[in-house]
């Protein structure tokens, strides 16, 4: 398959992310069954990397505190199934790690394809760092891309799954650097009328009409 043959996907956020069926770790899935569960879609350069490895060490460590939010962890690259059980089984070996989520075997780069991970400027034959956080009812609310030569931050992906969930239960946003437990954001008003009530609105700090905070 020569670079300009290559398709790319474009996943954005807020649309339904694109159904595939795969061969994984754990047998055969479907996205769609996840429907109900938050999913959290990673995808990895290749087994058998140092980089990725510490990445799989640190979601599988997290595994409990995904399942916590309802979330299903489903990782995936353009290896195969046999070098993903061999990978697994390493990791459990050298670091005494057990990755219990399922990873995807995606050596027809269906997947890959459909959610854009072949950027044929990096790789034409593996898969670029990306997370898709896809919740419950399979909308994509957000994705990150990383290169090759930088680890992601798995904490980072629980506090994007934490304000989401908040925001979507309490009807808010989330300023720079929220944690559970800290103010969130109200939303502004849009209307004049709405501007005036606002600056008059008990139980909510404001610091203008366009910015107050309040605790859940």
């Amino acid at each position: 398959m020569t670079e300009e043959t290559i398709p790319t996907g474009l996943v954005r956020i807020g649309e339904s992310a694109p159904d595939f069926v795969a061969e994984t770790t754990h047998g055969k899935i479907k996205l769609s069954d996840y429907k109900g569960k938050w999913v959290v879609l990673f995808s990895h350069p290749a087994d058998f990397t140092p980089v990725c490895t510490t990445e799989f060490i640190a979601f599988a460590k997290r595994t409990e505190e995904f399942a916590k939010r309802n979330v299903q962890l489903i990782g995936l690259s353009i290896d195969s199934v046999f070098s993903h059980i061999a990978w697994v089984r390493s990791i459990k070996q050298n670091f005494d790690v057990d990755v219990k989520f399922p990873v995807i075997a995606d050596l027809d780069m269906n997947v890959a394809t459909k959610f854009g991970l072949i950027h044929p400027a990096v790789s034409t034959t593996a898969a670029v760092r990306a997370v898709f956080i896809i919740d419950d009812t399979g909308t994509v609310r957000a994705l990150v891309y990383y290169p090759s030569s930088t680890g992601r931050v798995i904490d980072e992906f629980l506090r994007i799954v934490d304000a989401l969930q908040t925001a979507d239960k309490h009807g808010v946003a989330t300023p720079e650097s929220w944690m559970p437990g800290d103010k969130v954001i109200v939303p502004p008003p849009t209307t004049t009328a709405e501007a005036d009530e606002r600056v008059k609105t008990p139980g909510i700090e404001i610091t203008d009409w366009y910015f107050s905070k309040k605790e859940l």
